[in-house]
């Protein structure tokens, strides 16, 4: 029996467990990949897994659906690993720890993955079924959405025939998503020179913030742990003589930072009237936020004098300087969709190494040429600290379609079913549709899914009685493309 046996639907839920046991961050796809493929053998479906470890499966239409067009039903493998501080959980080799509240599914001190995991469980709880009307199917599991889209990039079009495509990563109950902005991962080097100086140890964390997904949640104007770590330290650079150690924190580039930690090196006369300083500034903090970051924390803790290995002082100038100035958060709204972004950048990872300090940063634009905009000025403000910048990775946005069949088909179900209309939107966060229309624009595309909370996060939720009217929802949609 496991956690999730007694919940409905068993079919799905059943899936989701056994997804869940299987290791899957982004990256490291190899055993979900492996899972997908005996899913396939099992069952006797043709199947293909591509260089970079998309699979593809195929199954035959039910009867009286035979020669219907084929439908495209599509999923990521990969999951954001991202854990409460301090957790003993390996994501390379432990299964999630799941449990459930009430109406609500989570992982024990970890994200829980339905970000994209419940597409999988539905997808395959359609395959497994003999009772369940539907067109020949036309099952797509992409590999390293969470970071670059890398699977859907990799992608050969070729192996899918149908142009109904259905993206099951929506997050919202009652939201069709028909678009969605493109985007840029960049990295950032940041060149360190040392020296030795001889201090105490002021060991700086900024913790507990909300943090959630940098496409989603990025209008909701919540802290960036890096940025108001960068804050602090430009303003207590103003008044007490301190060296660079070391900053790091964040978990992915597309996540809103949660914590961040610094390093700094004083003389221990000083220790005091630093901490001081920094809990005057945690209290300006706390009210600009006001309840929107209820639980955030930023505490700090002197350790012995000794000597160390520091950043000169032109190096923790222009880190400080780096951290504090570069552009974060949303930069523009959207000129024609009230109350949609348009343009933002997220300061998701910042690592320390010997010589360096890294950054990665996540760009997102309905308007390529705002995209590129941003990308330069993150690289003007690396220049200027004498760094540099790499694109790793970009994507196209996902334009809206107005000649669509398959919104207005879902529009009619969701009615008929509900009583009311879902809500027709674009989207900040970048989805893979946008790749994929770019290999195919006659591919007819849209996104949904069951209510996801705080996605990206170790408070990640799966709404259970959404989860089931989306499998409803799912089946009946299927029934109609015929």
């Amino acid at each position: 029996m496991g956690v999730l046996s007694n919940i409905e639907p068993k079919e799905v839920f059943e899936f989701f467990e056994q997804i869940s046991n299987v290791p899957r961050r982004t990256f490291r796809n190899d055993a979900i990949g492996d899972f997908c493929v005996q899913f396939a053998i099992d069952r006797g479906l043709e199947y293909v897994r591509d260089e970079v470890g998309n699979v593809v499966i195929y199954k035959k239409g039910t009867p009286g659906y035979e020669d219907s067009e084929p439908v495209i039903l599509q999923g990521h493998m990969d999951m954001v690993a991202n854990k409460v501080p301090g957790t003993d959980h390996d994501f390379d080799k432990d299964p999630l720890e799941l449990f459930v509240d009430g109406n609500f599914v989570g992982a024990r001190n970890t994200t829980l993955g339905a970000d994209d995991g419940i597409a999988l469980a539905y997808i395959m709880a359609i395959l497994d079924s003999d009772d369940i009307p539907h067109p020949p199917i036309e099952a797509v599991f992409t590999v390293d959405e969470e970071i670059g889209m890398g699977g859907a990039d990799a992608f050969d079009a070729s192996m899918i025939s149908g142009k109904k495509y259905f993206n099951i990563d929506g997050e919202e109950d009652g939201i069709l998503t028909v678009g969605c902005a493109g985007g840029a991962v960049v990295d950032v080097k940041i060149p360190v020179n040392r020296r030795e100086r001889n201090g105490v140890k002021v060991t700086i964390k900024a913790e507990n913030y909300l943090g959630g997904h940098s496409g989603n949640d990025i209008q909701k104007y919540r802290g960036n742990a890096h940025k108001d770590m960068g804050r602090l330290l430009y303003a207590l650079s103003k008044k007490i003589d301190f060296s660079m150690l070391a900053v790091d924190g964040g978990g992915a580039a597309n996540v809103i930072a949660q914590d961040c930690t610094a390093e700094v090196v004083m003389s221990a006369d000083r220790a005091e009237s630093f901490i001081a300083r920094m809990n005057e500034f945690v209290d300006t903090l706390r009210n600009e936020y006001g309840d929107s970051e209820p639980d955030f924390t930023i505490t700090a803790e002197v350790g012995e004098e000794d000597t160390y290995s520091v950043f000169n002082w032109e190096c923790t100038i222009n880190m400080i300087w780096f951290l504090y100035g570069a552009i974060d958060g949303v930069q523009t709204m959207d000129r024609k969709i009230e109350g949609a972004v348009e343009s933002s950048l997220n300061t998701g990872i910042i690592s320390t190494r010997e010589n360096s300090v890294l950054g990665r940063y996540q760009e997102r634009s309905s308007i390529e040429s705002k995209r590129d905009e941003m990308v330069q000025r993150l690289g003007l403000w690396a220049e200027i600290v004498g760094g540099h910048i790499k694109v790793d990775s970009s994507y196209p946005a996902w334009p809206y379609n107005p000649d669509s069949e398959l919104r207005p088909l879902m529009i009619d179900v969701y009615k008929k079913m509900y009583g009311k209309e879902p809500i027709v939107n674009m989207v900040h966060g970048g989805l893979e549709g946008g790749i994929m229309m770019g290999k195919n624009p006659e591919l007819d595309i849209v996104s949904f899914g069951p209510n996801i909370f705080n996605v990206h996060t170790p408070s990640e939720r799966l709404d259970i009685q959404s989860t089931q009217k989306y499998w409803e929802y799912l089946k009946a949609v299927l029934a109609e493309c015929k």
